[in-house]
């Protein structure tokens, strides 16, 4: 009698996995770790709020123009050396930052290798890769992925403002270079891979490719499978230019806020340790909410989702507004938080729903720069009205309205109807 044997795991899943621990190193590169280490950097080289802001702005210029480039090689070669490459990058970039002799030379720094390095590892990377392994298993594929980086963003805060006490801001950036080697460098190198069809696999481990005859969940947004777009098809049609819309438009004020958060709390009074704190609030809640997203996006209509999403994130800024008590302070951040739980999910079960999976790195990447752009802007809009007026309550109220404005925008979306006939693989639904 021939025993029975237990089914492999899913390779996909390995690279959820991979995914996973690169994203604990994301928060390395972003506006709200270095917010906090601003106030000691810009006293050390004597620069404004605004000037610092402007740098960040340039940092997320120099992502946008390399986007598109990393998105075509990511369909052609897959993530596995883009991210080998990256890392490298990142990591003598942050090396260096700990050597900076004055203000212009740690921009540069920023600006060059440390934003080419984020673009080949983080996010876009990351997401598109697991969108190709998954179909009607993303939602949660990209949440769990994701929740590598809600546990680092939950700690960052925190274990930056430690260190900047301990060690200083320089050996923090030193400390985060040396750790890239293991949480980018070895895992891409080992388990990253292109799609399941290059090893001999199908989305989601299906003994057999998706096919018409498949239909989506009750409820949800049909799902494209296989169809490729090219990039004037894409940017052809409203759908696109509606989803680069909202979330380029909401990234503007939330890259900014990122960058300020630590500053706006502790120019009330309190610590870099407690407006830390107040950080961590909003990161914990992001991870606590990111599966959760995951879920929703599978099961009911992304639009839908993902209009409330926006609607939970302002209310906990308009709360903010009304405070200077830490108790409300914590709330206010917790419902920030469990909306940017649904940002990076959503956004990604989006895209992949309603473009398919196998030119994705192709269309998202037309979205990237436009997105990065305005995520550029936020810095500015939040550091320089502070310059003039000593607060950021025009810049929060202007955020509020946005996001808004854009839970009703991305309730216009409809799926896209490709203009040329359908390859083999067709629709999902």
């Amino acid at each position: 009698m021939q025993k029975s044997t237990r089914p492999r795991l899913f390779y996909g899943w390995y690279i959820v996995g991979t995914g996973f621990v690169v994203q604990l190193a994301c928060p390395f590169y972003l506006s709200s770790t270095l917010g906090v280490l601003m106030k000691s950097i810009t006293a050390d080289f004597g620069v404004s709020r605004g000037r610092f802001s402007l740098m960040r702005a340039m940092e997320l210029v120099s992502y946008a123009g390399v986007a598109p480039w990393i998105g075509s090689l990511l369909d052609r070669y897959g993530a596995r050396w883009l991210m080998v490459i990256g890392a490298a990058i990142s990591i003598a970039g942050f090396l260096l930052l700990g050597y900076a002799r004055n203000f212009w030379e740690f921009a540069l720094i920023r600006v060059g290798p440390v934003s080419i390095g984020h673009a080949l590892v983080c996010y876009f990377v990351v997401n598109v890769t697991i969108s190709r392994w998954f179909v009607k298993k993303r939602g949660r594929a990209v949440a769990i992925a994701h929740l590598g980086q809600g546990i680092s963003k939950t700690a960052i805060a925190l274990v930056a403002a430690v260190l900047l006490t301990a060690i200083g801001w320089r050996y923090v950036w030193i400390l985060f270079g040396c750790l890239v080697i293991f949480l980018i460098l070895i895992p891409a190198a080992v388990w990253m891979r292109r799609s399941p069809e290059d090893l001999g696999l199908h989305p989601d481990g299906a003994p057999e490719p998706y096919g018409s005859q498949d239909s989506d969940r009750p409820g949800g947004t049909p799902v494209l499978a296989d169809v490729s777009w090219t990039r004037r098809e894409a940017m052809r049609t409203s759908t696109f230019w509606l989803i680069t819309f909202i979330f380029s438009t909401v990234d503007m004020g939330v890259a900014g806020f990122n960058l300020h958060l630590v500053p706006f709390i502790s120019d009330m009074g309190y610590s870099p340790v407690w407006a830390g704190s107040v950080q961590t609030v909003t990161a914990a809640t992001q991870l606590g909410s990111g599966l959760l997203w995951g879920f929703i996006g599978e099961r009911v209509s992304v639009r839908k989702a993902t209009a409330l999403m926006f609607v939970i994130q302002a209310s906990g800024l308009v709360l903010a507004l009304q405070t200077t008590e830490l108790r409300w302070l914590y709330v206010a951040f917790f419902l920030y938080g469990a909306g940017l739980g649904g940002a990076q999910v959503l956004q990604e079960v989006m895209w992949a729903n309603y473009f398919g999976r196998i030119t994705l790195g192709t269309v998202r990447s037309l979205s990237v720069p436009i997105l990065l752009l305005c995520a550029a802007t936020g810095g500015l809009a939040f550091g320089y009205p502070y310059d003039y007026t000593g607060s950021y309550d025009l810049s929060l109220i202007l955020f509020i309205a946005v996001q808004i404005l854009c839970s009703g925008v991305t309730l216009l979306i409809r799926r896209p109807v490709k203009p040329a006939a359908l390859p083999a693989g067709g629709v999902l639904g």
